[in-house]
């Protein structure tokens, strides 16, 4: 704290980053200060991180749940390991190095150091980074034995360097969780499913390894992974307005700016309110997302909200294995 004490009298003062480590030279009344390696913001707060991280200690119940169902399918594992062997790693590492920017410490440096402040708090090693243009707001990651991260150039564009941070964070929480494998499978299968590549070799290789009965278990339980990896983003960006109004732009879009994000907040706690107490609210949130690749952004920031007030994410939060930066 003594290096901070004199931010409103010293012309410039210097001040370590707490979430990447960098040393910062600051001048007065210069504005907000960010962090010139990871551009986040500064501050003398701690930033803590995960020394043994389990996934069990933060995955959501219905992942567990859906995934346990998932493998309960007798040949299920035999039949993705057969399926990416042949499609998915080959596939992904064509596509994304032939088709968009690799992310290193010399190319988008501030996105290489939020993936490393990610893969550090978490204890994950760290995955390739790649940005690919696309104008949906979505990232996600793939990959078996060396998974990758892709970020669309639309979500860097609409998200600020927190909510970019939180959005990282997500998808190294699939690979800390364990979910790559069936999740690399499960983007196939969507993607298969809207280019209706009805001819593609792709998709008679899917129907030869896959019953319908897995494809839907693997969909089902894509969608509930998300859930967890929602958590790990908190875990990593430690602020759960930076989850909420990140989910806050997947719903409004460029509108989200003239949203009041309290207001967004009550209409959360309001749809999980009728969601547990109305039979029919439920059934319809069941069934519309039955089609959908992740949940609603307003059922996920509940789902986050929840997860902070019943305590359970401040009990990992100061739990013995973790530290400050």
């Amino acid at each position: 704290m003594a290096e901070n004490e004199d931010l409103t009298t010293d012309s410039n003062v210097s001040i370590r980053c707490r979430y990447c480590g960098q040393r910062n030279q600051l001048k007065v009344d210069a504005g907000e200060p960010r962090c010139g390696r990871c551009r986040l913001p500064l501050s003398d707060a701690s930033h803590k991180k995960f020394a043994n991280l389990s996934k069990e200690q933060y995955i959501h119940p219905d992942d567990r749940r859906a995934l346990a169902a998932l493998r309960a399918i007798p040949g299920i594992d035999s039949a993705l390991k057969k399926l990416l062997a042949v499609t998915g790693e080959s596939a992904i590492r064509v596509i994304f190095t032939a088709s968009a920017v690799k992310v290193t410490p010399h190319q988008c440096p501030d996105l290489y150091a939020k993936l490393q402040i990610a893969c550090s708090t978490l204890g994950v090693d760290m995955p390739e980074l790649f940005v690919q243009q696309n104008p949906i707001v979505n990232a996600f990651t793939g990959g078996v034995e060396r998974p990758v991260i892709v970020l669309y150039s639309q979500l860097l564009e609409r998200l600020t360097d927190e909510e970019v941070l939180a959005v990282v964070a997500h998808e190294v929480g699939h690979i800390h969780s364990e979910h790559v494998l069936y999740l690399t499978a499960a983007r196939l299968i969507e993607f298969l499913a809207k280019t209706a590549v009805l001819a593609s070799p792709l998709t008679f290789i899917v129907k030869e390894l896959l019953t319908m009965s897995m494809r839907a278990a693997l969909l089902a339980w894509a969608r509930r992974a998300e859930l967890s990896c929602d958590r790990a983003a908190l875990l990593v960006t430690q602020d759960a307005n930076v989850i909420g109004r990140t989910m806050m732009k997947l719903s409004g879009g460029t509108f989200a700016s003239r949203v009041d994000y309290d207001q967004f907040l009550a209409q959360a706690r309001d749809f999980q309110k009728n969601y547990d107490e109305k039979a029919l609210d439920r059934f319809w949130a069941d069934v519309i997302t039955s089609g959908l690749s992740h949940p609603f952004p307003v059922w996920r920031v509940s789902e986050i909200l929840e997860w902070v007030e019943s305590g359970d994410y401040k009990q990992l939060m100061i739990a013995p294995e973790t530290a400050a930066a």
